[in-house]
């Protein structure tokens, strides 16, 4: 064993990364935890759903409710010949810890179950209920995951009121960004209709490409929004075009394509849905429209929770956090709607999904003080 797995969150992430828990394989990780919680006295709960394996687990019946939550899955680890070690066999090198997992998000993991281990020794009465919601759906569909446990804890009235996700938020040091919320991501799926025929017989065919560029090339120019003191302006992107049947001298029959709005609390997916579709309608044109909803944007105002993660990155840290909405989406976009305060803390996002992911030691250690803090500062 390593010296430094003489820490206890670092041997915990060591056994986290061991267990290849590709999405949606938990591959024993939640069972892992279960052991250590429940003998902090949590009561655990695991909700099976698909493929899927989620924990619920809840120390305390009283409210406030400050719930720690995160994943145990991971991505693939791509082509292992070209990592530097096995991505599932712990291997430490310059301070560092390598392994798929390291960073998104099994560190997060064990410095919350370390850190709740330390809190609920010196505080074994403590106010409130300390809560964890684990899945094994973030990195795959997420539609069996989060989302169907918060689903189940409102059905039976069980509410949540303070959220800190370990999901990697921190970019240069730890601590350096804390993310209090996120753009919500609308796609559209779209089909134009033609007429196939005759390069050279254009009045005999309907091309779909002619159809559908000036209604590309308009929405390219609209101003969605100028952003607001908490997002950033909203992104139109198309990420997908395809259309043709092979031959030089032929024009296509269909063409499909694909694009993404990451947009500000200035829209509602409904409302942005309808000023695209408006768009469409001003042109001649044969289409379907599909809409996918991965999650409305959300926001966490300032307030108790804030003020602890704050205070909490000042004290280990000397400096204050920047408050972010940036980045892609994240699991908080379930547990936002049911009313529950949310925030994302956790290590450096540098190498996630990369080849060679890893986490600085010193880093997962301080993330543990970090929980503790805020644990020590809201219960």
């Amino acid at each position: 064993m390593n010296e430094l797995e003489n820490h206890p969150e670092i041997a915990l992430l060591c056994q986290l990364i061991r267990r290849a828990s590709v999405t949606p394989d938990d591959a024993g990780c939640q069972t892992l935890l279960i052991e250590r919680l429940e003998a902090m006295g949590f009561v655990c709960e695991t909700m099976v759903f698909g493929e899927v394996t989620n924990l619920w687990a809840r120390r305390g019946n009283e409210s406030p409710v400050l719930c720690f939550a995160g994943h145990t899955d991971v991505v693939p680890p791509g082509d292992e010949s070209e990592w530097s070690s096995d991505p599932f066999v712990p291997t430490f090198s310059d301070d560092k810890l390598f392994g798929r997992g390291a960073a998104d998000m099994k560190s997060g993991l064990a410095s919350m179950i370390v850190a709740i281990e330390q809190f609920v020794a010196a505080h074994a009465d403590h106010n409130g209920s300390l809560a964890l919601l684990i899945t094994s759906d973030e990195e795959g569909r997420a539609r069996e995951g989060t989302l169907k446990v918060i689903e189940t804890l409102t059905a039976r009235s069980e509410t949540i009121d303070w959220c800190v996700i370990g999901e990697p938020s921190s970019e240069k040091t730890l601590g350096d960004l804390v993310r209090i919320g996120r753009r919500g991501s609308l796609s559209g799926i779209l089909t134009v209709n033609g007429v196939q025929g005759h390069v050279a017989y254009p009045q005999l065919a309907d091309n779909p490409i002619r159809r559908f560029a000036p209604i590309l090339a308009e929405l390219h120019t609209i101003e969605w929004d100028q952003g607001n003191d908490y997002f950033p302006p909203t992104s139109f992107q198309v990420v997908d075009v395809r259309s043709g049947v092979g031959a030089p001298n032929v024009t296509p029959a269909a063409l499909n394509a694909r694009f993404n709005f990451r947009y500000s609390t200035e829209w509602t997916h409904a409302t942005l849905q309808s000023h695209v579709e408006a768009v469409f309608e001003k042109h001649d044109i044969d289409y379907d429209l599909r809409w996918h909803l991965s999650g409305e944007p959300f926001l966490t105002e300032p307030g108790r929770l804030i003020d602890a993660v704050v205070q909490s990155v000042k004290e280990q840290t000397g400096s204050a956090p920047e408050l972010s909405t940036g980045g892609g989406t994240s699991d908080g976009r379930f547990i936002s709607p049911a009313g529950t305060d949310v925030v994302e803390l956790g290590p450096v996002n540098a190498s996630i999904h990369k080849i060679d992911e890893h986490v600085r030691v010193a880093d997962v250690i301080q993330l543990t003080g970090l929980y503790r803090r805020i644990m020590e500062l809201l219960l």
